[in-house]
């Protein structure tokens, strides 16, 4: 790798607050249009019809608040990781880099593959599949996902 791994983690956080905060603007701005929509509703002659709509308004209402609930903790737990220390870790944890000998991965928050130079890294939540697998591994230990052997070779 031409950077070294601590500022790939870097590189990698500042584009996961970065997509975290994009998201939690776009659900806000959904949110709102969508209450906006609520106020706007007038009560027609139609009776079932108005109430109908005004319920499914209510519906995307509660899901966008949920969302962003969710959004909000996501971001919350990228500031906390971004706060510790850089060091070389012995087991992996929220917050670790931990490069196997299939991949790199980011155990913080759920986005998915990211490409930092040369490299993809997967940037996973600890409760997602890969991520209890990986939880609590040190470096040596091995673990199977998708039928794939992986060993950890190192932690940061």
């Amino acid at each position: 790798m031409t950077n070294n791994y601590f500022d790939i983690k870097g590189e990698i956080l500042d584009m996961a607050l970065k997509r975290t905060q994009e998201r939690i603007t776009m659900i806000e701005s959904a949110l709102e249009t969508a209450r906006d929509s609520s106020n706007d509703d007038t009560k027609s002659s139609a009776g079932d019809k108005y109430e109908t709509s005004r319920e499914m308004i209510q519906q995307d209402i509660n899901r966008y608040q949920k969302q962003l609930l969710e959004a909000n903790k996501d971001l919350q737990q990228l500031i906390s990781i971004e706060s510790l220390p850089n060091d070389v870790m012995d087991v992996a944890r929220l917050g670790t880099l931990v490069q196997t000998n299939v991949g790199l991965y980011l155990i913080a928050t759920s986005i998915g593959a990211v490409k930092i130079g040369t490299n993809n890294i997967f940037v996973i939540s600890p409760a997602s599949p890969i991520g209890k697998l990986l939880i609590g591994k040190k470096i040596g230990d091995s673990f199977v996902f998708n039928n794939v052997n992986q060993k950890v070779i190192a932690i940061y």
